[in-house]
């Protein structure tokens, strides 16, 4: 179990970036959802002790992490949002130094470690090519695999992702569920969809503040009623956002599909929304905001 009690952070320039954040975080898939800028890599960074924040605590299991940042570190596994690598390195070598670095002193068991992840990520047939020729999945890939050396019990991957293609992204999304099944794995992004995709627990963070946190479906279930869907013009959306709280637009078949919140039926050619994970994010910005 991953503890985080008051945690702030405050920057030299007086940024705010974390603003008392508690969590309790227990095995399988953790979805942390936020917009850009929300506090999300400074709270992954301060959990896998590149940073120290300005007040709070942070435990897992018994480890105290600020105190002990070292005995977190020999059970941790971090994909950061931009991981830098040696890139004419083969894939093997690289994992090979890694499992260095991870304290796997004994040949043998080094061996076996880098070629369980090289399997296990589906990297087997390349792993004597250098890592400057994979495509961004195939790094992505590798970047599990290094986080997954000396079988880390907490797993922290900030923006995974971002910029996959959709084959890629589901092939990724079935290696983190694997992995998920008997660690605490830390999912960081901006996309519901991955979110929505992976994980039984879920937290919103935004302003460097959780403004939600639970289960989806519970959470779904909670906001049917409460979104209204209609299809309207775009020249209309300016009148529209004057008259409802809209949470979000698409386009579709070159029209506009808004989405508002309200309590009651705003009638008006509204309909009840499916409801689904995007509109409680949504929803939960636009309150801040409102709040604000």
């Amino acid at each position: 179990m991953l503890k985080l009690s008051n945690v702030s952070h405050i920057y030299p320039n007086g940024t705010r970036a974390l603003d008392d954040v508690t969590l309790s975080i227990s095995r399988g898939m953790f979805g942390l959802l936020g917009p850009n800028g929300a506090g999300k890599s400074t709270l992954m960074r301060t959990l896998a002790t590149l940073q120290t924040p300005t007040k709070g605590q942070i435990r897992f299991g018994e480890v105290d992490v600020i105190g002990e940042p070292e005995k977190l570190r020999r059970t941790l596994g971090y994909l950061p949002q931009d991981f830098g690598v040696y890139p004419r390195v083969s894939a093997y070598d690289m994992l090979e130094h890694m499992a260095v670095l991870k304290g796997i002193s004994a040949r043998n068991e080094r061996k076996a470690a880098v070629e369980d992840r090289l399997h296990q990520v589906n990297l087997w047939n390349v792993r004597r090519k250098a890592i400057a020729g994979f495509s961004g999945g195939m790094r992505q890939r590798f970047g599990i695999a290094q986080a997954l050396i000396g079988n880390p019990e907490l797993i922290i991957v900030d923006e995974p992702t971002a910029g996959l293609d959709p084959e890629e992204r589901n092939r990724f999304h079935n290696l983190l569920a694997e992995i998920g099944e008997n660690v605490v794995v830390i999912l960081s992004t901006h996309i519901v969809e991955d979110v929505a995709d992976l994980c039984p627990q879920m937290a919103v963070l935004a302003g460097g503040r959780i403004l939600l946190e639970g289960a989806p479906l519970a959470l779904i279930e909670k906001t049917r009623g409460s979104i209204w869907t209609k299809m309207i013009d775009r020249a209309e959306l300016d009148a529209y956002g004057s008259r409802y709280q809209v949470i979000s637009t698409r386009l579709f078949a070159g029209r506009t599909v808004i989405h508002v919140l309200a309590e009651t039926d705003p009638r008006n050619g509204f309909v009840a929304a499916q409801g689904g994970l995007e509109d409680v994010y949504f929803s939960t910005l636009a309150q801040a905001r409102r709040a604000a």
